[in-house]
């Protein structure tokens, strides 16, 4: 399903740098738009704030839809996902989230801060670079809630959201608050950050066999250098009080009452995963429905792709796009 865009949608496609098409990866195989080991082959675009990798797949004219990567995972969570939607005529963009793979902040000095509003603007500014107005956003776990907030950051900018994993952002056991919310903790974190991704991988899908070949590939995202600082912020600014990037200030204010979106919004929950179920969630005052999938773990793109791509397809075409 291809969808044609105005002539000053081609116009832009043809003049922004680096949006050439890519090989799409096979659903059942490792990536062939990447290298011998099968990682996924990345293009570049820079922000105000952020030098951005991201996968690109599909035809340029196609209906955007951006996929967001959880937190401790990377882009290799959604090979599966991507050949389906290219195959239905989407161009999926998938970007390295900060703190992640090649993204980079540009100033040195920069907070490294993990506030939704951060992570939401990111999106939005990913798809101005980009030149698309609009697009239907969807994540799991931290990547869920950028997507969200992507949402209440610009709602006119999002088609529609599939939201996959919502808990994982509460997540506040006594491991969370010595891993994240303490020194000793952050320094282990520091030290061991794929022996932890890997307990964390096999915890949140206990029952799915563990793909020692996908987790091997995204483990190269874990070396950024900003991989630590981003993860703790994250959760010591929603569980430990952190401070705000007042960069962000503005857009912080949305965020300070009971979450809400009027996006159209497909919510996924696997019913085996090990993410404890969190009683605070999104008010969703938009068309919304809900679809909890039986034997599937928290790692829901890799796991149940067709029910992902599905619900991202749905919003696709339900949705009122102006351009």
């Amino acid at each position: 399903m291809s969808q044609q865009f105005p002539a000053r949608r081609a116009f832009l496609l043809s003049a922004s740098a680096g949006l050439a098409g890519l090989a799409l990866p096979s659903l059942h195989a490792a990536p062939a738009a990447g290298d011998a080991k099968g990682a996924l082959a990345l293009q570049r675009l820079s922000t105000d704030h952020l030098d951005i990798a991201y996968y690109a797949a599909g035809p340029e004219d196609g209906r955007p839809v951006v996929l967001a990567h959880d937190f401790g995972y990377d882009i290799h969570s959604y090979t599966r996902v991507a050949p389906i939607l290219a195959a239905a005529g989407m161009r999926v963009l998938v970007p390295h989230l900060r703190g992640h793979g090649g993204t980079r902040f540009k100033d040195p000095g920069a907070p490294r801060s993990a506030q939704q509003a951060a992570l939401g603007k990111d999106l939005i500014d990913f798809i101005d670079a980009l030149h698309f107005p609009e697009a239907v956003f969807a994540g799991f776990g931290w990547g869920a809630h950028a997507a969200y907030a992507a949402s209440v950051v610009r709602p006119t900018r999002c088609i529609g959201l599939v939201l996959a994993g919502l808990d994982r952002i509460d997540e506040a056991t006594p491991w969370h608050r010595h891993v994240f919310g303490t020194e000793a903790g952050r320094l282990d974190l520091d030290k061991n950050r794929r022996a932890i991704a890997r307990s964390l991988w096999k915890k949140h899908s206990p029952r799915a066999p563990f793909d020692e070949a996908l987790f091997r590939r995204a483990t190269a995202s874990f070396d950024n250098p900003d991989y630590v600082g981003i993860l703790v912020h994250a959760w010591r600014r929603r569980h430990g009080g952190a401070e705000a990037d007042p960069h962000y200030e503005a857009l912080e204010k949305k965020f300070a009452q009971q979450p809400t979106t009027g996006v159209q919004a497909i919510t996924l929950a696997g019913a085996a995963s090990g993410v404890a179920a969190s009683s605070a969630g999104i008010a969703f005052t938009g068309a919304h429905s809900h679809r909890q999938l039986e034997g599937v773990g928290h790692h829901l793109p890799f796991e149940a792709p067709q029910a992902f791509a599905d619900a991202a397809l749905e919003l696709v075409r339900k949705g009122k796009w102006r351009t």
